[in-house]
């Protein structure tokens, strides 16, 4: 049985971390992380850091990606910039990355982790609230690959990697909003491997299932009492960390990954595959309905 990396469920460093990978993987590279202040993001911003990396994290809130950078700059020693911009307003994602440039002088990798999600029948789903999660998730991502293009990866070659989920490969209720735009967003990484690989880019996704520790899962699994224990009934019998999200990332973004472009590497124990589709939890959302 493989012994489980580490984790801590709060927006903390690990208080103790045993490399897996050299630890200079990244030395001296440069990753630009969109939703870096917390979650995932924070995981992957420190183990990236661990292994040389110096980081811009970037949320709508400066003071969360502020505390969290003050965070992982003193547990890791490397540089982290925290920004503020909204991935769906270009003219903030430019602002954010000329001062990444600026103050850093380069961006190598660019992790889009930015999300939102809930939970809604299709039936209850206004426009709105169906657009609210593409324009984060799908359009945001499209708008952070399309800056970074422009202002270094085009003539300087980089890397991305797309934080998705498993909900875009298979239907499942009250998701068609954020199965829609994860499905979106893995086609998109498609498109830019091929057109960008000659400019020596590579792209891939991240295609995650549950994970502990994280928002998402206390927003959605909170509402649902049987989520943890369907989870527990997968294949590995339990639920992923943060750390093991990033460490995948780690690959990704590294050069040990250096001939994969285009590809979508899930990362949920197997999951996806006998995850139950509980129909009868339309029932209990009754009229609710998600307007914005």
């Amino acid at each position: 049985m493989t012994h489980l990396p580490p984790d801590v469920a709060e927006d903390d460093c690990l208080p103790e971390y045993r490399h897996l990978f050299c630890p200079d993987l990244l030395q001296d590279k440069v990753a630009f992380i969109t939703g870096g202040g917390s979650g995932i993001g924070f995981r992957i911003a420190e183990l990236f850091m661990r292994h040389g990396c110096h980081t811009v994290i970037a949320s709508r809130s400066l003071p969360r990606v502020s505390t969290a950078a003050r965070k992982l700059a003193a547990a890791t020693g490397q540089t982290c910039l925290p920004l503020s911009l909204d991935v769906r307003v270009p003219a903030t994602i430019v602002a954010a990355v000329e001062q990444a440039l600026q103050g850093l002088g380069k961006v190598d990798i660019l992790v889009n982790c930015a999300a939102g999600n809930f939970l809604c029948p299709a039936s209850a789903l206004s426009p709105n609230a169906f657009k609210a999660v593409l324009d984060t998730d799908t359009l945001g991502t499209f708008n952070m690959c399309r800056v970074l293009y422009e202002k270094f990866f085009r003539d300087h070659g980089g890397v991305i990697v797309n934080i998705t989920a498993t909900l875009g490969t298979r239907g499942q209720v009250l998701q068609v909003h954020a199965g829609s735009a994860k499905a979106a967003v893995d086609a998109m990484t498609r498109h830019l491997a091929v057109e960008w690989a000659p400019q020596n880019i590579r792209v891939n996704s991240l295609a995650l299932g549950p994970i502990s520790g994280t928002e998402g899962f206390r927003r959605l699994g909170g509402l649902n009492a049987g989520l943890h224990t369907e989870t527990l009934a997968g294949p590995q019998q339990r639920l992923g960390n943060k750390t093991e999200v990033a460490h995948s990332a780690l690959f990704l973004a590294s050069p040990l990954a250096s001939y994969v472009t285009g590809a979508v590497l899930v990362v949920d124990g197997g999951t996806w595959m006998t995850f139950p589709n509980d129909v009868k939890m339309l029932a209990a959302f009754g009229s609710v309905s998600a307007k914005l």
